[in-house]
């Protein structure tokens, strides 16, 4: 179950993707999420993922 408070949802995702996954879509595969809900509700917080770093930053 993922974090539903969007500011720990993003710390939650972005440790993942700096310890365990190589992108976001192998973290949304890996955690069998949809990248565009993951994606979407980060916008809301106003973050967007940075592939060239692998993480979501302000946007």
């Amino acid at each position: 179950m993922l974090p539903q408070d969007p500011y720990i949802l993003l710390s939650y995702v972005n440790t993942k993707l700096r310890d365990e996954y190589s992108s976001l879509s192998d973290l949304c595969d890996g955690l069998d999420i949809s990248e565009a809900e993951l994606t979407e509700k980060l916008a809301g917080a106003g973050y967007a993922y940075d592939p060239a770093v692998n993480q979501f930053k302000p946007a």
